[in-house]
C-alpha cells in the first residue's frame, strides 16, 4: 500500500533511543574517501572546507510510496523524505547561518538517489555510500531491512573535515534542519 511520504503523524511512529553508537563521532576526521554524488561528480570527503552539514538517512522512499514491510515500526526509519525536504526548505537559511555546503547521504546507489533529488527539487547533492566505505570507516550506526544494510539517521556538522557536532538520534526527522539551523546560529564562527 502506498503511503504519503511527506506528511507523517510522528506520534504514531516509535521514537528512536540513543543507543550510544554515535558517541565516538564528535572529534573524528573524515577519511580520504571519494563518494559519487547526484550532480554527477565525485566528492573527496577529506577536501571539504568550512562548515559542512552531512545528514545521513536510511533510504528515500520510492516515488510509488511503497516502503519495506514494517517500515513504520522500526524506530527512526520513517521520515527520510520529510527530512530531505526540510533541508531543502531551509537551505538558504543554513547557508546564511554559515554552512558552506549541505549533503545528504544514504547507502542507496546514485541512480536511485538522482530520481529522488530531482523529484524533491533538492538544491544540494546526495552522496552514495552504497559500498559502506564511509559507514565502515566511521563505524556509523546501522540496521538491516529486507536484506539491505541501511544507516541510522544521524546529522554531522563538520568544520573542514572534523566532526564538531553530532545530532543523534534525529527525531522527528522533519525538524532536523531547524535544529541544525539553531545550532549554527549559536555556534558558527
Amino acid at each position: 500500500m502506498a503511503q504519503n511520504l511527506t506528511s507523517v503523524d510522528w506520534s504514531t511512529i516509535p521514537t528512536p533511543q540513543d543507543d550510544g553508537k554515535a558517541s565516538h563521532l564528535t572529534g573524528m576526521n573524515l577519511p580520504d574517501l571519494t563518494l559519487p554524488t547526484t550532480d554527477d561528480r565525485d566528492l573527496t570527503l577529506n577536501s571539504l572546507k568550512g562548515l559542512t552539514i552531512l545528514y545521513i538517512y536510511p533510504m528515500t522512499g520510492p516515488q510509488s510510496g511503497i516502503l519495506p514491510q514494517g517500515w513504520n515500526e522500526i524506530p527512526g526509519a520513517r521520515g527520510c523524505t520529510p527530512q530531505s525536504c526540510s533541508f531543502r526548505d531551509h537551505h538558504q537559511e543554513l547557508k546564511q547561518a554559515g554552512a558552506s555546503a549541505v549533503f545528504g547521504l544514504s547507502t542507496q546507489d546514485s541512480d536511485y538517489q538522482k530520481e529522488a533529488a530531482t523529484r524533491l527539487h533538492l538544491p544540494f547533492p546526495l552522496l552514495s555510500d552504497a559500498d559502506l566505505s564511509l559507514a565502515n570507516a566511521l563505524n556509523l550506526p546501522r540496521f538491516e531491512v529486507d536484506g539491505k544494510t541501511l544507516l541510522k539517521r544521524i546529522t554531522l556538522i563538520l568544520k573542514d573535515t572534523k566532526v564538531v557536532k553530532t545530532f543523534y538520534p534525529v527525531f522527528p526527522p522533519d525538524q532536523d534542519a531547524t535544529n541544525v539551523l539553531a545550532w549554527l546560529k549559536g555556534n558558527a564562527t
